[in-house]
């Protein structure tokens, strides 16, 4: 459930930037047209991996005006869902957020905060928040905003519903939404409803156009689907010229049957899906409990007797029922009974139903009570079946006025009459309810909560909420693990399981390779005891292995959607236990576990904030936390602004290579070239997948940076590793004489000096400004030069079928060092205005001079030593083959990590991130 008594504040100030909060779905953009910079691109990307989605918005705004203009990004999202990135980049300067933890509120604050209104939830139909951002956009610039939120997609009346607003607020040059989709039990029911702005979206009405919105494409197999819509500007126009086309909404299930369920293991965590069909409904004894108090006046009530009207009719012959009307007084239908349900109980309920008026108060506290103690008498007086379901639905307007009105008597009064033997479910209405006390009252009561605004239809949501939990299929329900295999397992015990809905549980596996995971699944149904047994296999990873499905080749991140998932469910757990809890000391332990949770997956949620941060250079890799976003805001494939000098011919796709020793390739192992001392000198890093190493370092002199990222892999077979790292990444960063940036992976090239431009690395091209010039070799190499006196090489290397100690990864090499500065530093950049000599010590000797031009192998009794900044470094002799294996260096080896000829220690060269210029390091000043 979603805690509205903790909202997402995230609300910070960058001069010229504002990062505004998530703010109630009624706020509007308050700047008039004209003065709005022109929207040219609004593209959604979403990748849904069994019902986890991740969705990535990028809006790209253009100021053509003479003067400075404010751009203003504005996206309602799921309330459910979490944000786990935003990047703002403007003109030349980028803004990346980071997630940070929230600083503890005074009980004053805390007070105050628990006293307001309580937001939409989660559980509702129309729960959605606005997430909002705006900055000043200088003359002939363009801004762009990309957000990423995760959410887990709830299953409710048969289907999950995956919704993306679109209400850009003006027309778009550029308008795509593409939703990607991999279920590997099999998609069925696909749909895709038209545009709604309809608050009611979620309720199933008689809609007389039920065609997708125009220029929708849905393409289908039986695990994958792909659903795209972009609209042209005139068929924008067509459906509204404001720019709120509305929501698009895709709908879907999965097959399913009777058995312990979906069960999907990858890379150490479990998601399991449980939503059985087929089985015989559970009887059940419900209790409608309505505000019939003076503001319920008119359309309101008229709407909820309308709404009682068609559920009586829904009622099965072995149901029981009874209806109360409140409000400064207690009106029940049948006294001190439960009644079955016949046509002439039926007739009756109408008619009572038809003569309540509205007067009065509202006395919340002794309607609940009453309908408790009723329920509570009727199961013990009763000879009833033990296994029927008795559910308490309560719908009111207002706040308590008449009676008990502490909202803290109310909820452990429920409480204790209730003492867990059914369920309470909660409806508010309109602006003046209490959605915190409301929404505590069915979260403590095994219930869930719905709020419906002051203009919806109020009959539509009561029927809606009625349609989830009229067919109650089990109860008491147990899944169990075995506990030596499972750990951090989410919640296991489900009071009941509604027909539509959908249990999930989530964990963590404490052996890998135990071969399989035992599943029980213990509940009740009006027939049976039902016990389910099943073993999951653990080492069969295909079948959740989503590289190589089409359209999803650049969710990299969304991978490790089974542990995204776990953090998510987790994490909403955690909120949930805070918000129910009344002890101090539990709120706090509970408040630093999700808060920890929240910082170490990237989510924004009530105890954490978004802090944003301007980078040294244009724009971020993408956050760990985030899934890829190749193609979203990256389709800029012209060379607008990126000239080839003239005259350059077309580059074969392979170049002979001619250039310094002084490198970093494969695992990675460096090279540093002494061209005066005759002598080249070599070491290995031992580095962890994810570091950034920091290999060029003279920000301050030449304005240049290079950092390099490491992935890993397990070592070879009969290694000595434990397993190795290569570059994925390289990023030579440039701030003289203009602000420019390249970014290299295997596959691609991207470079930015004011115009953001894509190379892949398959085909060759040659493109250079600003006194800077990229060469790209197909598949064989990228070159970087710079101010004419600066030049990189970086080595392509990709394997057609590589083993599984293989990766695609980079090898950089410098070719021209000229305009590097003395004060250079990094892991390279430290030794190129240095000289080493080379001594050799005899065991118990003096040292002497060794011969420089020497290739023979030294005696094996005297100790080889380098002299390194006034530090002497044992070395052994080595033979290394480097570019690409085409080539052989003999060097001297430096052991230990470089130890004593690198000033400092490995992590004194880790980069914060790929666009890390050192500024901040303090080694590189220190040393």
């Amino acid at each position: 459930m979603n805690l509205k008594g903790a909202r997402h504040e995230l609300q910070y100030l960058l001069n010229p930037l504002q990062v505004a909060r998530r703010v109630p779905r009624q706020s509007r953009f308050l700047q008039r047209l004209e003065t709005r910079p022109r929207m040219a691109e609004f593209t959604v990307k979403s990748t849904i991996i069994s019902r986890y989605a991740f969705t990535t918005v990028s809006c790209t705004m253009v100021n053509s005006g003479s003067e400075a203009k404010e751009g203003t990004f504005e996206m309602q999202i799921p309330a459910a869902a979490f944000i786990s990135n935003f990047t703002m980049s403007i003109g030349d300067r980028i803004y990346h957020g980071e997630v940070t933890a929230k600083e503890k509120r005074t009980s004053s604050q805390d007070k105050e905060r628990d006293n307001k209104h309580s937001g939409p939830t989660d559980g509702g139909e129309n729960g959605v928040e606005t997430f909002k951002a705006s900055g000043t956009i200088p003359r002939k610039t363009q801004a762009i905003f990309t957000l990423h939120y995760e959410e887990l997609l709830q299953r409710r009346l048969g289907k999950y519903e995956y919704t993306v607003s679109i209400r850009p607020q003006q027309l778009v040059g550029r308008l795509r939404v593409e939703v990607n989709i991999l279920e590997n039990s099999g998609i069925i029911s696909l749909e895709v409803l038209p545009l709604q702005n309809s608050k009611q979206r979620g309720i199933k009405k008689v809609i007389d156009d039920i065609s997708p919105p125009p220029s929708t494409v849905i393409g289908q197999t039986k695990t994958l689907a792909k659903v795209t819509f972009s609209p042209s500007v005139v068929q924008q126009t067509q459906i509204a010229r404001n720019g709120i086309l509305g929501d698009f909404i895709v709908r879907y299930d999965v097959n399913r049957e009777l058995s312990v369920g979906d069960v999907q293991i990858l890379n150490g965590y479990f998601v399991h899906y449980f939503a059985p069909k087929d089985l015989p409904p559970l009887p059940k004894n419900v209790v409608f409990v309505l505000d019939s108090s003076a503001s319920m006046v008119g359309t309101k009530l008229r709407q909820t007797k309308d709404a009682l009207f068609t559920i009586l009719k829904d009622l099965r012959p072995e149901d029981h029922f009874n209806i109360i009307g409140f409000s400064d007084r207690i009106k029940v239908w049948q006294q001190d009974r439960m009644v079955p349900v016949t046509p002439t109980n039926i007739r009756d309920a109408k008619k009572y139903i038809h003569s309540i008026s509205p007067t009065g108060g509202t006395n919340i506290n002794e309607a609940v009570q009453t309908s408790a103690k009723l329920l509570n008498n009727y199961i013990a007086q009763n000879d009833i079946d033990a296994r029927s379901v008795s559910l308490i639905i309560l719908l009111t307007d207002g706040r308590p006025t008449v009676g008990e009105t502490l909202s803290s008597k109310i909820l452990s009064n429920t409480k204790e009459t209730i003492r867990e033997k059914f369920c309470l479910f909660t409806i508010g209405i309109g602006d003046d309810v209490d959605y915190k006390l409301l929404e505590r009252m069915s979260l403590e009561n095994c219930g869930m909560m719905r709020r419906i605004q002051e203009e919806e239809d109020a009959a539509a949501q009561l029927k809606g909420l009625y349609d989830e939990i009229g067919t109650p299929l089990l109860s008491d329900i147990r899944v169990d693990y075995p506990k030596d295999s499972v750990e951090q397992v989410t919640q296991n015990l489900f009071p009941n399981y509604f027909n539509g809905s959908e249990i999930v549980i989530a964990g963590k596996l404490i052996e890998r390779n135990s071969g399989k995971l035992h599943v029980e699944v213990t509940a009740s149904n009006a027939n049976k005891y039902i016990l389910l047994k099943t073993d999951v296999a653990i080492d069969a990873p295909s079948k959740n292995d989503i590289r190589g499905s089409p359209g999803m080749e650049d969710g990299k991140e969304a991978q490790n959607y089974a542990e995204r998932a776990w953090s998510y469910l987790t994490i909403k757990e955690l909120l949930t236990s805070w918000l129910k809890s009344d002890d101090s000391e539990e709120k706090e332990h509970l408040m630093d576990k999700a808060k920890s949770l929240a910082l170490t997956y990237n989510f924004i949620t009530p105890f954490t904030s978004l802090k944003m941060k301007e980078l040294q250079a244009d724009l971020p890799k993408e956050d760990h936390a985030s899934p890829s976003t190749e193609g979203t805001g990256e389709r800029v494939q012209s060379l607008q602004g990126h000239k080839a000098p003239p005259g350059v011919p077309k580059q074969p796709d392979k170049q002979r290579i001619k250039i310094s020793r002084t490198s970093a390739d494969g695992d990675p192992h460096f090279v540093i070239d002494f061209p005066s001392s005759k002598l080249a000198v070599c070491f290995n890093i031992d580095g962890q997948p994810g570091d950034i190493l920091r290999l060029v370092s003279d920000h301050n002199e030449s304005g240049i940076t290079v950092n390099g990222q490491l992935i890993g892999a397990p070592a070879p077979p009969n290694g000595h590793k434990k397993q190795r790292t290569y570059f994925s990444t390289i990023t030579i960063l440039s701030n003289k004489p203009e602000r420019s940036y390249v970014e290299i992976t295997p596959t691609k090239v991207i470079l930015d000096d004011g115009e953001r431009l894509i190379l892949p690395c398959d085909r060759s091209a040659t493109v250079g400004s600003r006194g800077l010039e990229v060469s790209v070799f197909a598949n064989s190499n990228v070159t970087v030069a710079i101010q004419g006196t600066i030049s990189f090489v970086i080595l392509i290397h990709q394997y057609k079928n590589p083993a599984p100690y293989q990766r695609n990864h980079l090898g950089f090499y410098i070719s021209n060092s000229k305009g590097l500065s003395p004060q250079s530093h990094g892991l390279l950049g430290q030794f190129l205005y240095h000289e080493v000599k080379l001594t050799q010590a005899s065991l118990g000797g003096s040292p002497q001079l060794v011969s420089q031009n020497s290739t023979e192998e030294p005696n094996l009794r005297p100790v080889n030593t380098l002299k390194v900044k006034g530090r002497l470094v044992p070395v052994v002799w080595k033979q290394r083959k480097i570019y690409n294996g085409e080539q052989q260096v003999d060097c001297w080896f430096a052991k230990n990590n470089a130890d004593k000829l690198i000033d400092g220690d490995y992590k004194d060269y880790l980069a914060a991130h790929p666009f890390d210029t050192g500024t901040s390091f303090g080694m590189a000043n220190r040393l």
